[in-house]
């Protein structure tokens, strides 16, 4: 950069210049140019090539989490695996057994979600360090890649649920997707709240039924179950309760896993949004306007402004703005404070011959 580039406000760039006249006009806002590769805030065109805009941005979320067909693939992965070493050392498991291969694939999934009601306990050395094995790698597999597998399913229920909440209501997509940008933790949470209320009801209702438990037993043993405290003395013990429970006991403890996750999202998210309205609200004071003076001049630019209030808002730091300013440094090759097509070719150049 230049020596007097100190007492240019920063940012100019993004100002439109106007031209100086010598006739006297009225004074005009300033107004920033949008950024062409930034994504538009307040316009979302209804149809880009003839495909729903919502659409395209559930095929980002596919990018963004991974694929059900990937999560499927890690999870028969771990599953056949333990299916086959823990159907090998069933001699070496005791307890409350039914079918050889159906309490292998029961006894996979109670160890990978930690659930361990006790009703199938390992009894030799071998089996003991091949459960110690199994569990761990399950945590990693249900923290890693069945959390996002998840979390990447309720993202695309909640374009289903905001439709439904405002299904009287002519409302676009454009106003679809800002409701569900705005509100993006508190429908997540509405969301696994009610699929959880309908695991607990299945669950208890299947407990009853199947397992022959009373209403209190059963829903004592699905909340013992969901939250992986597993006392054991209520479990799954018949073929039938331990096909169901292969499928219920992963989606149940996975649920109860996103909910927590989703609330502590909600609350970080509305205690941002407290301080983003005091930031926005609070009155300017000559100590806040020295510290908004990043160039020392005396006056405070719409850029140093801006800045200066991301900031306080937490959503900046005086870390990020300086590796921003020491990259807008190696592109401006030509020192002038200002970035150009041949500035970046030049650069680009330079860093390739370097």
């Amino acid at each position: 950069m230049a020596n007097d580039s100190s007492n240019r406000p920063l940012l100019t760039g993004l100002l439109d210049p106007t031209p100086k006249t010598n006739e006297r006009v009225a004074p005009r806002r300033r107004r920033y140019r949008r950024c062409r590769s930034a994504p538009l805030a307040d316009y979302v065109p209804a149809e880009i090539n003839g495909k729903d805009p919502l659409a395209n941005s559930e095929s980002r979320f596919s990018i963004v989490h991974p694929s059900f067909k990937k999560v499927t693939i890690f999870l028969m992965v771990y599953l056949g695996i333990g299916t086959v070493c823990f159907y090998l050392v069933r001699n070496q498991v005791t307890g409350k057994k039914t079918n050889g291969v159906l309490d292998a694939v029961y006894f996979c999934i109670v160890t990978m979600t930690t659930v361990g009601y006790g009703d199938l306990v390992p009894d030799s050395v071998a089996s003991k360090l091949l459960a110690c094995a199994f569990v761990f790698s399950g945590m990693a597999l249900v923290g890693l890649i069945l959390c996002k597998g998840a979390d990447y399913l309720v993202e695309k229920q909640e374009i289903l649920l905001v439709k439904a909440l405002h299904l009287r209501e002519k409302v676009g997509q454009v106003e679809i997707q800002k409701e569900i940008e705005f509100n993006k933790s508190r429908y997540k949470c509405l969301v696994v709240l009610a699929f959880l209320v309908v695991l607990i009801v299945v669950g208890t209702i299947f407990l009853a039924t199947v397992e022959k438990l009373d209403l209190i037993d059963a829903f004592y043993c699905v909340c013992c179950t969901i939250t992986t405290l597993g006392y054991g003395d209520k479990s799954f013990s018949t073929e039938a309760g331990r096909s169901f429970a292969i499928f219920w006991i992963l989606t149940g403890t996975l649920c109860v896993a996103q909910l927590l996750l989703y609330i502590s999202e909600l609350n970080t998210e509305t205690r941002q949004k407290a301080l983003v309205n005091w930031v926005l609200t609070r009155r300017m004071t000559n100590v806040d306007l020295e510290a908004a003076d990043l160039d020392n001049d005396g006056v405070v630019g719409a850029a140093e402004f801006i800045i200066y209030k991301l900031k306080e808002m937490g959503k900046i730091s005086q870390e990020d703005i300086s590796l921003v300013m020491e990259e807008f440094e190696d592109l401006d090759f030509d020192q002038s404070g200002t970035l150009s097509a041949s500035d970046i070719v030049l650069a680009q150049s330079s860093q390739k011959g370097s």
